[in-house]
């Protein structure tokens, strides 16, 4: 259901729901929203649906009407729009495409787990694979080879610059 919610000073916040074809804005009772607010004309503007658009209109108020800051005599409102009306802030919110109400809620029964235990055909749920207890014998000799060969580069290089060292 579209809204449009008000906020005056005298007020407060009001929310109204647009539910008739056409809706009358302003100070005096007759129209279907009354705001009480000095800067409202008794009859300042209407809203008209059209199609599953309302139309803001304004009926030569005083001190007109304004959407996002632009002053209007006539236009089509979007969400969230910024309604000024003379002194009053308003904001538009359309009726969301598609909205249902929640379903009703059920009961359901829920039952205790007979056991914690997890099931004999668990599997791990875990997105990493699982470490394997035993070593690889292959790659545990690749890398102590790899180890051995890096000692052994190193201590070469220590030998060849100690040689051609200058003594100090």
């Amino acid at each position: 259901m579209p809204k449009l919610i008000l906020t005056t000073e005298s007020q407060g916040r009001l929310s109204y729901e647009l539910t008739e074809a056409l809706i009358t804005i302003g100070r005096a009772p007759d129209n279907i929203i009354v705001i009480d607010d000095p800067s409202i004309s008794s009859r300042h503007a209407q809203l008209e649906l059209s199609g599953e658009l309302y139309r803001l209109k304004d009926l030569d108020s005083t001190n007109g009407t304004r959407v996002n800051g632009v002053p209007v005599t006539e236009t089509v409102l979007r969400f969230d729009d910024r309604i000024r009306l003379g002194g009053v802030e308003a904001r538009f919110e359309p009726d969301a495409r598609g909205s249902q109400p929640l379903p009703a809620l059920e009961q359901i029964e829920a039952k205790p787990a007979e056991t914690s235990t997890a099931p004999i055909d668990f599997a791990n749920a875990s997105p990493f694979p699982r470490r394997s207890k035993d070593r690889d014998r292959k790659r545990s000799a690749i890398l102590a080879l790899t180890a051995a060969s890096i000692f052994v580069f190193l201590g070469s290089m220590i030998a060849v610059l100690t040689m051609h060292a200058p003594n100090l």
